[in-house]
């Protein structure tokens, strides 16, 4: 099967957010990219974590995605993730008890806001251009980074998603 980025419908945005776990170090990072529906790079950002689970580094990815769309006034959203575990502990309203319930509750008070946000799982390869973003995470400074778009090693990614950098998986049925 050939997996590769696609576009959020006209009109939308989409997201793509990921986590990154280092080892030995245990450093954590998180990254993501805004894109319209014509595969434009609107955005670009990246999050030194230091040192938690890539669980809790996904969803801080994530979050951080949708809040900078809010943000940004895009009203239509297309969150694609590639974790399965950080998908269900975003999406389950009723199980607040758990190390990642203070992140959880924050992103489902961004989903009641007045707008449209729809949350897919995509394959990991689908995902290179917040994977590459995470992984720059490292190499910065605790916190958040707004990266320039312009930047030649985003250009790259993006370019390699929007023109239809497919990647073949092996799907076990």
């Amino acid at each position: 099967m050939a997996v590769g980025w696609r576009p959020a419908p006209t009109g939308w945005i989409t997201v793509n957010s990921d986590g990154s776990l280092l080892r030995p170090s245990e450093s954590t990072a998180a990254g993501g990219a805004l894109r319209d529906w014509q595969g434009r790079l609107l955005g670009a950002y990246t999050m030194n974590l230091g040192r938690c689970s890539i669980t809790r580094a996904e969803i801080w990815g994530a979050l951080k995605g949708l809040e900078l769309s809010w943000e940004a006034g895009h009203r239509q959203v297309e969150l694609q993730i590639d974790s399965k575990t950080a998908i269900a502990l975003l999406l389950d309203t009723g199980q607040h008890c758990h190390q990642h319930a203070n992140l959880t509750i924050r992103f489902q008070d961004l989903l009641r806001r007045d707008w449209t946000v729809r949350v897919t799982r995509i394959y990991r390869e689908a995902n290179f251009l917040a994977d590459c973003l995470a992984h720059k995470g490292h190499l910065l400074a605790p916190g958040t980074h707004m990266i320039d778009v312009s930047d030649p090693d985003v250009c790259r990614w993006a370019l390699f998603d929007s023109v239809g950098g497919f990647t073949i998986r092996s799907i076990a049925e």
